[in-house]
């Protein structure tokens, strides 16, 4: 039993749609305390996505261009995450990059390639969910890529990312990141909902496994690409609505719209 004392304005969240719909839908023992975070952590985010819609209205009428990669181990959340961003936003005016594999072609390419035609075009924001740094830790994970492949992309990656803000794009990283248990806990919710099984894939069941080869390449990957012209932003996901919240401030007060 709860021993808050609840305010008039506690109360009349409590007595929203969105609250009692979280009490009839929770799997756990009823709990008014976590009703009530969530009725206000929603009452935040719709505030900030109303401001999102001003952000894109500005990168429309002058013609900036923004590019933000989601990066973070699997079941972070990064999918969870852009959508929640973009789910007011005119979809005529920003994409969802999300690759799969590279094709034969693109193999013989140089790596960045396949990324600079997805780059956003002029009044565009494009969201990368996973981004050219999966050569910096998926890849050599999973031995998809030889050590030269890798070496050369920590040698050329931030020159990249440097010519590409040179020229005017606002480029935001992000990297989420959660807890060996949480990604645990996640696997068997996706396992477990026939409508997000599909999420799970060879990569994924070997993640646990690999953990630690993972932080691994993700540490040598911020020693080596973390700046201060395109520095990495990290967001503790454990807690996913708190986590989609930091990420949409940061973005807000960092566009300088």
């Amino acid at each position: 039993m709860s021993n808050t004392i609840y305010t008039k304005s506690d109360i009349k969240k409590l007595n929203s749609n969105k609250s009692i719909k979280y009490l009839l839908q929770g799997k756990d023992p009823v709990s008014f305390d976590k009703a009530l975070r969530y009725v206000k952590n929603e009452d935040e985010l719709k505030e900030h996505q109303s401001e999102l819609i001003k952000l894109q209205q500005w990168v429309i009428k002058n013609k900036k261009r923004i590019c933000i990669i989601f990066e973070g181990r699997d079941a972070a959340g990064k999918g969870g995450a852009i959508r929640r961003i973009t789910h007011h936003l005119n979809p005529r005016h920003y994409r969802v990059v999300a690759l799969p594999k590279p094709t034969e072609i693109e193999k013989g390419q140089w790596y960045f390639q396949r990324y600079i035609q997805q780059l956003p075009n002029a009044g565009e924001i494009v969201f990368f969910d996973r981004s050219w740094y999966n050569r910096a830790v998926v890849e050599p994970v999973n031995n998809f890529c030889t050590p030269d492949e890798y070496q050369r992309f920590m040698e050329e990656v931030n020159n990249f990312e440097t010519m590409i803000t040179k020229d005017g794009i606002i480029l935001m990283k992000f990297y989420i990141s959660i807890s060996k248990a949480e990604q645990v806990k996640r696997f068997e919710e996706l396992k477990n909902d026939p409508l997000k099984r599909w999420k799970l894939s060879p990569v994924d069941e070997k993640a646990q496994e690999l953990w630690d080869d993972y932080t691994t390449y993700k540490e040598r990957m911020f020693e080596h690409t973390n700046n201060e012209s395109n520095p990495w932003v990290i967001i503790e996901a454990n807690k996913k609505m708190r986590a989609r919240i930091k990420i949409i401030k940061y973005i807000l007060e960092n566009a300088p719209y």
